[in-house]
């Protein structure tokens, strides 16, 4: 039987689906509002109406930004809850996965090419090593793809939700300023959307300068262009907090293979990501300098990995 399949990256605002042909290609990309849909059954209905899909799918994979628990998958920025064996039957497929978003870029790491991503600093990988992603979006996403015993295995985590550790002791109090209004400092609290806006309040207040409301794009691009003295300071000590993370979740999984940067962020900014103190940070782990200098970073530029990983999940599963 032919592997037709079906794949979804869903978020909190919105999901994109496409079919995936037997050559484990993907096609006819659509983005569709959440907002517009009770559920993933009728929004999955509409996307199969709207492309006119010349063959009923029989497999399916959704990528979620949501925990999966239970065959359960509950969003906590989206209404949707839904149960995999229950849509699974709805959509009429013999076999439905959900992974973490995050998991599904692990699994498009060893398909995406050489132009897929941008080099961000570091040497040449260790084949056959193990990879990590990990980006800044709404939240912070972290997964590992690993070698296993017949093939790559993508391993999911909550990395986001570490807690932040500082490098400088300027960072150390715009930290605690953050903590004194949330408590726990997680990574995601300053290395994410609404994390930046927590860090150009920090260095305000910090600076006994008044209260601004501002936007996480207003921080980017004010702080890209210079234009905002604070801004710039909230970007900079970004980068440099994402860099210390990155090599910290390097070593954590051992991730010769390469350290991978995604979300809706940094594709952005990629000239602003690949001039900041990101790369420098990396590597300043002490007696680790020269070992992590050999690991590389790279930034991935291609439009849909999640894509990439999910029709490569299709065509690999076994019935």
């Amino acid at each position: 039987m032919t592997r037709h399949g079906l794949i979804a990256d869903i978020g909190g605002t919105n999901a994109r689906f496409a079919r995936v042909t037997p050559d484990g290609v993907f096609h006819d990309p659509l983005v569709l509002p959440c907002a517009e849909f009770p559920g993933p059954v009728e929004a999955a209905r509409a996307y199969l109406e709207r492309i006119k899909a010349p063959v009923q799918p029989i497999r399916g994979a959704f990528a979620v930004a949501a925990p999966i628990l239970n065959d359960r998958v509950r969003f906590v920025n989206n209404p949707w809850d839904f149960g995999i064996p229950e849509t699974r039957d709805a959509l009429e497929l013999d076999h439905l996965t959900a992974v973490n978003d995050f998991a599904a870029l692990a699994l498009a790491l060893p398909r995406l090419g050489p132009a897929d991503s941008r080099p961000i600093g570091g040497g040449a990988a260790v084949l056959g090593a193990p990879m990590t992603v990990l980006g800044p979006g709404t939240g912070l996403g972290v997964a590992a793809m690993v070698p296993g015993r017949t093939g790559w295995v993508a391993l999911p985590t909550e990395g986001g939700h570490s807690t932040l550790a500082a490098g400088n002791d300027r960072e150390a109090a715009l930290i605690g300023r953050i903590r004194a209004r949330f408590g726990h400092v997680s990574a995601e609290r300053a290395l994410s959307g609404p994390g930046l806006v927590h860090l150009h309040d920090a260095i305000r207040e910090q600076d006994g300068l008044a209260p601004a409301a501002i936007t996480p794009n207003q921080v980017t691009a004010k702080g890209s262009d210079r234009s905002c003295p604070i801004c710039a300071e909230a970007l900079d000590c970004f980068f440099g907090l994402l860099g210390q993370l990155a090599s910290d979740v390097a070593l954590l999984h051992g991730a010769w293979g390469g350290v991978f940067l995604a979300g809706g962020i940094l594709p952005r900014l990629a000239d602003r990501l690949a001039a900041s103190s990101f790369r420098a940070r990396f590597e300043d782990k002490g007696r680790y300098r020269d070992f992590l200098k050999a690991v590389p970073s790279r930034l991935i530029t291609h439009p849909l990995p999640a894509f990439v990983g999910l029709a490569g999940l299709i065509i690999e599963e076994k019935a």
